[in-house]
């Protein structure tokens, strides 16, 4: 494996982790929340974001603009099952959803949630990382490199593994930041 792809694969694990961070609400209204909400549409499993518009008007809430009415109920039901514990208002025309201000104990939830989301990154990290070393190491034992080149190798793949799970920490950091302030 090179270390181009070695990054490569890396950043990709960084841009999930932040697309993780994305769904935890913070004190404001964000069409993210719903990224991950699924809707049985037909006996199919869709993305919200295929059956409706979804736009923020004020910073508390979210609506959603079906494009066809029909699927009204199933939008809501969806939303009603999904993690991020909001109640769907329906007008006959708009689901609307109203973000509560967060109290002190759903922020400390979402802060540890956060916390959670951020180690599957650091796990995800250390597996490329693993796979990495074994294809130095598979080298080594076939007489592709020497020895010293495969601890050169193993030494750059650990920087690189500590590059990226520093820009982890600081995505966590961040997010715990924007949970906590009120």
């Amino acid at each position: 494996m090179k270390l181009t792809e070695l990054k490569a694969n890396m950043q990709k694990t960084i841009e999930a982790t932040q697309r993780s961070f994305n769904t935890i609400r913070t004190g404001r209204a964000s069409t993210s929340l719903l990224d991950r909400v699924t809707v049985d549409y037909y006996g199919t499993e869709t993305p919200l974001q295929s059956l409706a518009n979804i736009g923020t008007p004020d910073s508390t809430t979210i609506t959603i603009q079906p494009y066809d009415k029909g699927s009204m109920a199933q939008i809501e039901r969806a939303i009603s099952m999904s993690d991020i514990g909001l109640t769907p208002n329906n007008d006959g025309q708009v689901i609307r959803l109203i973000i509560p201000p967060l109290t002190k104990e759903r922020r400390k939830e979402l802060v540890k949630m956060a916390g959670k989301l951020a180690e599957e990154g650091k796990v995800a990290l250390r597996n490329i990382r693993r796979d990495a070393v074994d294809s130095v190491r598979k080298q080594k034992k076939n007489s592709e490199i020497s020895e010293d080149e495969a601890q050169d190798l193993q030494d750059q793949i650990q920087k690189v593994t500590d590059e990226f799970t520093k820009k982890i920490d600081e995505l966590l950091a961040k997010k715990e930041k924007d949970i906590t302030t009120v």
